[in-house]
């Protein structure tokens, strides 16, 4: 399938609120007159490539434009596995109390199974007479052993073979290193990474239709065709792209990098301070370059999201179909100095992800809202503006009722990503250790980037934060030492 061009999806967005189907009355809706349900997850997608100006993503500012944007969305449990576990169950996750390695999962705390995934979205909405299907190319959710039980529980799952795994042969030095900055080259481990990835990417930066994105929104439309026929239906398309590593086609990089660069292309960062293998002016080349490379893998996995979203539009389904567009976290491309997921610093290019939930009749369109939502209020959204009964589990706010002119009630918004939590009442921040150590505060109204660190300032509201969210979280945070911390 060719690559779409970005003027074939105003039709799918033209309606807008003129659409005529309306939903107030949904809690008293038979399964067959309910709306369908197509959430797009899009892994390691920053906020500020979405609603600000950093990359060029036609096809999600058309759903912002269709539907209500939250400025303020945090997930509460990060990275991968935690956040989707908090999206499907509709519950806090974080802290994880209990926790213990996984095989088949990382080493990492919150990565483990569902809990009670009977009682998680997909398979509530199958028990109120939706098709169900999941589309992923995620190497955890579509592979692992302890996500057998989730793949099980829905009417159609597809799994793609994604980044990780195989063997990375036939691939050559030359293609290896074009890929990777010198300074990395004497690691092992990021090398092994990238060979195998390159391995699995089917040389998609000469042909973006083999390119990740591609494979799961064109399998996402294989899927949208069978829920056609069996609505109503509840469609969860998961791409992994744009996770690192980048290797986008050359086109796309020129859109926002040096049309006459030659040189390596840093498409792997490492995982850490930017000091720590580049200083002086090769950092800011290395930094503007990283940017690039990330800006064109939003951009291309922007354009193949058109594709499914032209096929919702041609099946004549946009107006009867609830939309939601998330990430599970960002990335940082230098901020604070770093490069990466970094678990210790939980700011806003990290944490702060795009969410956008369009209403079947366009209402709330083109609107925005900095209501602290956080990953585990979008099920039982869904499920209420579905007409379907959330489970007790269920503890995630209901976001709908926006869609209602109503607001939601004020809220403490925290959550965490491994060893490290946050808070967050709406202006102030605080980023802590499990523990209580490393407190750092932040006053965002007035240093919305999380600059200065105002602890030492302000004592009593750092650790009057803190102790809101132990009380909440009942008890302290579990600190864990894994392999993964040691090294």
């Amino acid at each position: 399938m060719a690559a779409p061009d970005s003027t074939t999806r105003r039709g799918f967005f033209s309606a807008g609120a003129a659409a005529a189907l309306t939903l107030g009355n949904a809690e008293s809706l038979a399964a067959a007159d309910r709306p369908n349900v197509l959430v797009l997850v899009v892994d390691t997608l920053r906020a500020d490539h979405v609603y600000g100006d950093r990359a060029r993503t036609p096809t999600m500012e058309a759903l912002m434009r269709r539907g209500l944007r939250f400025t303020r969305h945090h997930p509460e449990a990060m990275p991968t596995v935690p956040f989707r576990n908090s999206l499907l169950t509709g519950r806090r996750t974080w802290p994880w109390r209990g926790w213990h390695d996984w095989p088949g999962l990382l080493d990492s705390p919150g990565w483990q199974p569902i809990e009670g995934v009977g009682q998680s979205l997909l398979p509530v909405l199958r028990r109120a007479g939706y098709w169900t299907g999941y589309v992923t190319d995620n190497p955890f959710v579509g592979f692992a052993r302890p996500y057998r039980g989730f793949r099980g529980r829905v009417d159609r799952f597809a799994a793609h073979g994604g980044q990780l795994g195989g063997s990375g042969r036939g691939v050559s030095d030359r293609e290896l290193y074009h890929w990777l900055h010198p300074a990395l080259h004497a690691d092992a481990k990021i090398r092994t990474r990238v060979r195998k990835f390159l391995a699995n990417a089917d040389g998609y930066w000469r042909d973006e239709s083999r390119s990740f994105a591609a494979r799961v929104y064109r399998s996402g439309v294989e899927a949208l065709n069978i829920a056609a026929t069996q609505r109503p239906f509840a469609l969860v398309v998961d791409t992994f792209e744009p996770h690192e590593p980048w290797t986008p086609p050359r086109k796309y990089i020129n859109l926002y990098g040096d049309p006459d660069y030659r040189g390596r292309e840093p498409g792997m960062p490492r995982y850490g301070r930017i000091d720590y293998y580049v200083r002086g002016a090769e950092q800011r080349r290395l930094l503007e370059r990283m940017q690039a490379l990330y800006a064109a893998e939003v951009t291309m996995t922007d354009r193949w999201m058109g594709v499914l979203l032209d096929r919702l539009h041609a099946l004549s389904l946009e107006r009867e179909t609830i939309v939601v567009l998330v990430s599970d976290h960002g990335f940082f491309l230098g901020e604070h100095g770093w490069t990466g997921k970094i678990s210790v610093a939980l700011h806003p290019a990290l944490i702060r992800t795009p969410l956008v939930i369009v209403h079947p009749d366009g209402r709330r369109s083109g609107d925005a809202t900095d209501y602290p939502a956080q990953s585990h209020d979008i099920a039982p959204t869904i499920l209420s503006m579905a007409g379907v009964r959330a489970p007790r589990a269920m503890n995630g706010i209901d976001l709908s009722r926006m869609f209602r002119g109503r607001r939601p009630p004020d809220r403490f918004a925290y959550g965490g990503y491994s060893n490290t939590l946050y808070a967050y009442d709406g202006r102030w921040k605080l980023i802590a250790g499990n523990r209580g150590d490393d407190r750092r505060l932040y006053d965002t109204k007035r240093d919305p980037g999380e600059g200065n660190n105002l602890a030492r300032r302000h004592p009593r509201k750092a650790a009057a934060m803190f102790d809101a969210v132990v009380r909440r979280a009942g008890g302290r945070a579990p600190y864990y030492v894994t392999e993964r911390s040691r090294r």
